[in-house]
């Protein structure tokens, strides 16, 4: 009698990754790394209150030639300044302060789509990294690489970015200063196949995130959106359900050209937010309001400075108030 072969029971799933803990809430510090917004789009619209008693279409139409020049984007403007003239013909906004208030909270209601830091769910997470050349990915990826792995996560780095030696060098830095391995092929391979590999070994080393960095790509070049697509589905073929989140880092300085290229990355992935850097250089932080009314795809980090910790997690109510609190007000870090 021939005894059949005994089946290995199935190796159990890895258990879930631990919760991530909340980050420190610090508007203070939020409303100083803004400062530039503040002095350009939000004073220049503080400054139509000043002295102003009478509340009327004037002071709407000197409000949208503001938020204009300011990036916020024609679209989320008009919806915008279309609600508070409702308000304003149902005689809700008695004063400078109502309008204000009002403005705020359409600002919120805009910002408040969802968001936040990437919390894993399962293990790993895999999440990919796209931008155009200069938005700040390699850096956005060691930020968030030493944020992750100062909270005791194993982290994981995928140099998908095969066509320039510097971005591998630079992963390669970030991931020795953070104590991260880093997954490369040689120069001008294939990114899929770089990030089929990172995938799998993911998985088998039991890591917790794995951060795929790509190349710089123009939005408009259609071959090379057509690659990260590839890119996209190759990681999908290493491991069901993957990529988790696909993160669009976009460079704020770029104000409504940002807006532009969001929009085409969003049309050929499936975006689950945007890190949205360098907005202590620029006074075009209004776009942030066109992105999210306009793509309905949320913000979930903003950079702030060349420190791993100035890379922050996104709330919509810290950033409104941070942005258009006012001056002489000093919240306090919570």
């Amino acid at each position: 009698m021939v005894l059949a072969e005994s089946v290995p029971p199935p190796a159990p799933p890895p258990p879930p990754p631990e919760p991530i803990p909340a980050a420190r809430r610090d508007v203070a510090g939020l409303r100083k790394g803004l400062a530039a917004t503040r002095g350009g789009f939000i004073a220049r619209l503080s400054a139509l209150f000043q002295g102003t008693k009478a509340i009327d279409p004037a002071l709407l139409q000197h409000m949208e030639e503001v938020m204009l020049s300011s990036d916020v984007g024609p679209k989320t403007t008009h919806a915008i300044l279309e609600r508070l003239r409702e308000s304003l013909a149902r005689n809700e906004l008695a004063d400078a302060d109502a309008v204000w208030a009002a403005l705020r909270a359409e600002a919120t209601r805009i910002l408040g789509i969802g968001g936040g830091a990437i919390r894993p769910t399962t293990r790993p997470a895999v999440v990919l990294m796209v931008g155009v050349n200069g938005a700040g990915k390699t850096t956005t990826i060691g930020k968030l690489a030493t944020r992750y792995g100062a909270l005791g996560k194993k982290v994981l780095l995928a140099a998908g970015d095969t066509f320039r030696a510097a971005a591998v060098q630079q992963l390669e830095v970030w991931g020795k200063r953070v104590g991260a391995d880093v997954i490369k092929g040689k120069e001008g391979a294939d990114p899929g196949a770089v990030a089929f590999d990172a995938t799998t070994r993911a998985r088998e080393a039991g890591v917790d995130l794995l951060f795929i960095d790509t190349a710089g790509r123009l939005h408009t070049k259609v071959p090379l959106m057509d690659e990260i697509k590839k890119v996209r589905k190759t990681i999908a073929k290493a491991m069901d359900g993957a990529p988790h989140e696909t993160l669009l880092v976009v460079d704020a300085t770029n104000g409504q050209n940002a807006l532009a290229q969001a929009a085409l990355f969003k049309e050929a992935l499936d975006l689950t937010g945007i890190v949205l850097t360098k907005l202590d250089g620029t006074a075009k932080g209004g776009v942030v309001l066109g992105i999210c009314d306009e793509l309905k795809v949320p913000v979930r980090y903003v950079g702030l400075g060349e420190r791993a910790e100035d890379l922050r997690e996104f709330h919509a109510e810290d950033f409104v108030e941070a942005l258009f609190g006012k001056a002489d007000e000093e919240p306090a870090a919570a």
